[in-house]
């Protein structure tokens, strides 16, 4: 379903780059458009992973540098049977993750500064779970994909407003054609994200709870994430909104609202339904601390018979945290 899913995203994107081309410059713009798309749609299956990060100022790290993080996504990739991901650290402040790659093998996760300082170490562990859960699910692909072709899209409606409408006869639509290429293009790029579909993330949200073992934990994460995305801007998301799907929280201002045009369900209904799968699987635990990382000396674990998480930061002096279902 995940191939089929992402071959007709393909066909629809080549088709609406096809149409706004015509809209711009006639047969010869969709011929023009044609080669584009098929040359995006090659480029993307093999770099947009590498286009995303960049975008967001990821940068790579390991077990020296961030010794606790790095840890944290070994052990889980372990416990899910997955390939060690590529990890990346993305220096800002607000509490977000996300992962992209075409497949399992070629998989990287990234979670931003913010989110390793505001939340504990449980709390962090269930965040990655969840993205490993779109590793195995499979969504990456898909999820990229859009990303980078819907900025595409975007950015076909800006070139329609500078040299579309030309004075040849190329365009048979005229300036008409040319406006209802600049709106409509950002309004399709908007739908294609849309189309991967916001029920991957109830489902990466029960993989993930399963990976790290608590549900709580994650619908904690959430909460602090959802708060601290309302409070603190995201400048690069905001620069190149068409990556906010990729996000566990959309990281952009004003699209907080579960409706018909939100990239992600409402916060409030992921938790809820995290909660309802705790009270399934006996949901007597409680929640992850509720106090800010790094990795916060939290009373949870204490009471479940656990080490104390070390004071050191997520790239702190020791590289093992408290024993988790993740270690």
């Amino acid at each position: 379903m995940n191939t089929l899913r992402t071959a007709m995203l393909l066909a629809a994107m080549t088709a609406l780059f096809m149409g706004v081309g015509f809209l711009i410059g006639g047969s010869g713009g969709m011929m023009i458009a044609l080669v584009i798309a098929a040359g995006m749609n090659l480029f993307s299956y093999w770099n947009a992973d590498k286009m995303v990060l960049s975008m967001h100022h990821a940068v790579e790290v390991d077990e020296r540098n961030a010794p606790e993080y790095f840890s944290i996504v070994r052990g889980l990739a372990q416990r899910a049977g997955l390939p060690m991901p590529k990890v990346y650290l993305i220096d800002n402040d607000q509490p977000n993750a996300f992962a992209t790659g075409r497949n399992p093998q070629n998989a990287a996760v990234a979670a931003t500064t913010g989110l390793l300082r505001r939340l504990s170490h449980e709390e962090v562990a269930a965040v990655m779970a969840h993205e490993l859960a779109h590793v195995q699910h499979r969504d990456t692909l898909t999820m990229t994909i859009v990303a980078t072709l819907a900025g595409a899209i975007s950015m076909l409606g800006n070139f329609a407003f500078f040299f579309g409408g030309n004075r040849d006869n190329n365009n048979p639509f005229g300036f008409i054609g040319v406006l209802v290429a600049m709106i409509v293009a950002p309004f399709a790029a908007m739908i294609v994200q849309m189309a991967v579909s916001r029920t991957r993330e109830y489902s990466a949200d029960r993989r993930g709870a399963e990976i790290c073992g608590n549900p709580l934990w994650l619908a904690s994460a959430l909460d602090k994430i959802a708060r601290g995305a309302e409070r603190i801007a995201n400048p690069d998301a905001e620069r190149n909104p068409a990556t906010a799907h990729l996000f566990i929280i959309n990281p952009l201002s004003g699209e907080r609202m579960d409706n018909l045009f939100s990239t992600h369900p409402a916060t409030e209904n992921r938790i809820a339904a995290l909660q309802a799968m705790a009270r399934e699987m006996g949901g007597g635990r409680e929640a992850a601390p509720s106090q800010s990382g790094p990795w916060g000396a939290a009373a949870a674990p204490q009471a479940r018979g656990e080490r104390e998480a070390p004071k050191a930061g997520p790239w702190g002096r020791s590289p093992t945290g408290p024993k988790g279902p993740w270690s």
